[in-house]
């Protein structure tokens, strides 16, 4: 059975809402995209790649529609020998929607429509399943107990809005801290398994 990571990029105040730039998600009026962005540094970079390598973010990914769409019309495009650019294309990819309709476009990529699919997805892959963003989605993995351990890039600092990753009526749930790096610009890459 596969283990469910959540890999996400959170301000102090849990916003996991656009980190990557300006037009990500600008959904309820969100005007700090791109915050993540001038904190990134080689610390980061090897500890992701890393992750990749280990299968966390290598392996199969389960992407709610928005991320997907998001990274549908990003990364299939570049060419500039970006190391994650190799490992998106050719991860298989998990889609949750009700709304989308197959064929999906980017190479790799399989529809599931329900909680029931996601369930057999995650009985039938071996490894690490890697969630990107994908907040939705995640707030669906949280109520199920189903997220088996989170990776989380905490910045040091306060959007103030935005959506947040733990929202008010979420599930009690005890994770155990496993491992902590911190990054040459105040990032703190924390890695918590769920301590069922």
């Amino acid at each position: 059975m596969g283990k469910i990571v959540v890999i996400e990029n959170v301000s102090l105040d849990g916003v996991m809402q656009a980190p990557g730039g300006p037009d990500e998600d600008t959904r309820g009026g969100f005007r700090h995209g791109g915050w993540g962005a001038p904190y990134a540094d080689e610390v980061a970079m090897r500890e992701m790649s890393a992750g990749m390598a280990q299968g966390s973010a290598g392996g199969p990914l389960l992407f709610g529609r928005v991320t997907y769409q998001n990274f549908e019309g990003f990364w299939p495009k570049q060419t500039d020998g970006n190391p994650f650019t190799p490992v998106l294309n050719a991860a298989t990819k998990y889609v949750v929607s009700t709304s989308l309709t197959e064929p999906l476009t980017w190479e790799n990529s399989v529809l599931v429509r329900d909680g029931g699919e996601l369930a057999a997805v995650k009985e039938r892959e071996p490894g690490d399943i890697g969630v990107l963003g994908s907040g939705e989605l995640v707030q669906t993995l949280l109520r199920d107990d189903l997220v088996d351990q989170f990776v989380l890039s905490i910045h040091p600092l306060v959007l103030g809005e935005g959506t947040r990753l733990f929202r008010d009526g979420s599930q009690l749930a005890a994770f155990r801290l496993v491992k902590s790096v911190p990054t040459t610009t105040g990032v703190i890459i924390a890695t918590y398994d769920r301590d069922r």
